[in-house]
């Protein structure tokens, strides 16, 4: 499509951070359509959600955070939260009348005539005065490379197309992974597989005591430099370490929370170490996390040299008309909620500057 229209305000991405932003865009008085537009490749409602596997649980969901406006309440535990949280996000979306365009596929933006940044999309082309990226990581999963890769038998999955445990009854599964996740598949897993093996590069750090309001703002922190540097933003999970609850002190009592330092290569019938220890699998989990996914705005030439996108806030330092929401350390569901509110502030500011703006409802 070659169509080109003219918004304020364009929000690429539906997910917590999306809709927050977009939340409060409507709140202070722009209008849908007209003021601003949500663009959004998922084929539904639901971020990242609605691709968890099946066996996540709503009741198994750690920290997710109500979005603003409107509680998520009455949810059952038991089941996925994939479809809990989708009818929750498709609710929101309907209560505020977010007219949330999808799917389309943003493919680049770049700079345009007037001041203004241009949107290409399959629904056409968006002239835009500020940018609110919300694409989150999970388009982009991480795959380690390592030699012999391609020579493996067996299969390889990431966390982004886990299956589930019972896909794994009868094999032996190598986890490689630190994170929340890997730990997850592996005691999920463990009762269906033959047999367990669980690597990492570094050796698993675990919580003691209540993650508390302090621990979590220092854990942001350690983030937020790192993206203030224009490095690559960590999630917060890899600066809080992983919480000791009783499932992992089950699975550290049972040894199947029993890591092994990474291989050094992969044979077409398992792994090895250079010290000549082997194990033999049928199927690697690659639990080794997701990338930002934004390269749909190296036209701007936002990257630091560093590798990342260097933010004040939630705004790009190469460029105030951009802000990232969702990145870093606004990569939580409460961080996000706030990463809305302060784009959408700022947003105000710069709109007001030159030409005054919407409103406020």
């Amino acid at each position: 499509m070659n169509e080109m229209r003219e918004v304020e305000v364009t929000v690429i991405g539906a997910g917590q951070a999306g809709l927050a932003a977009a939340y409060h865009l409507r709140r202070t008085g722009f209008e849908p359509e007209r003021d601003f537009v949500v663009l959004d490749h998922s084929p539904g409602p639901g971020g990242a959600w609605q691709f968890r596997w099946p066996s996540l649980t709503y009741g198994r969901v750690h920290g997710m955070h109500a979005l603003p406006g409107r509680e998520l309440t009455g949810a059952d535990p038991a089941r996925p939260s994939s479809e809990v949280i989708a009818e929750y996000f498709t609710d929101y979306e309907r209560a505020f009348d977010l007219r949330v365009r999808r799917p389309v596929d943003v493919t680049a933006v770049r700079e345009g005539a007037n001041g203004r940044l241009l949107v290409e999309s399959s629904d056409g082309t968006w002239a835009t005065k500020a940018l609110i990226n919300a694409t989150g990581t999970w388009d982009r999963p991480f795959w380690p490379r390592y030699p012999g890769q391609e020579s493996f038998r067996g299969r390889q999955f990431h966390t982004a197309r886990y299956p589930g445990p019972q896909a794994f009854a009868g094999l032996r599964v190598v986890v490689v992974g630190g994170g929340a996740s890997g730990t997850q598949h592996l005691l999920e897993l463990a009762p269906y597989a033959a047999a367990t093996t669980w690597v990492t590069r570094r050796p698993p750090v675990f919580r003691e005591g209540p993650f508390d309001e302090d621990a979590g703002r220092s854990a942001v922190a350690l983030v937020e430099e790192r993206v203030r540097q224009g490095l690559p933003p960590k999630s917060v999970v890899s600066v809080t370490g992983l919480p000791l609850n009783d499932a992992i002190r089950q699975g550290l009592a049972d040894g199947v929370l029993d890591r092994l330092p990474m291989f050094d290569r992969i044979t077409p019938d398992g792994v090895e170490w250079k010290d000549g220890r082997r194990v033999s699998a049928d199927v690697i989990l690659w639990a080794t996390g997701f990338r930002p996914a934004v390269d749909h705005l190296a036209p701007l030439r936002l990257r630091e040299p560093g590798g990342g996108i260097r933010l004040e806030g939630t705004r790009a330092v190469v460029d105030p008309r951009v802000h990232l929401v969702g990145y870093g350390p606004s990569a939580s569901t409460i961080g996000a909620n706030r990463a809305g509110r302060a784009a959408v502030r700022d947003i105000r500011r710069l709109l007001a500057e030159p030409a005054g703006m919407p409103a406020a409802a």
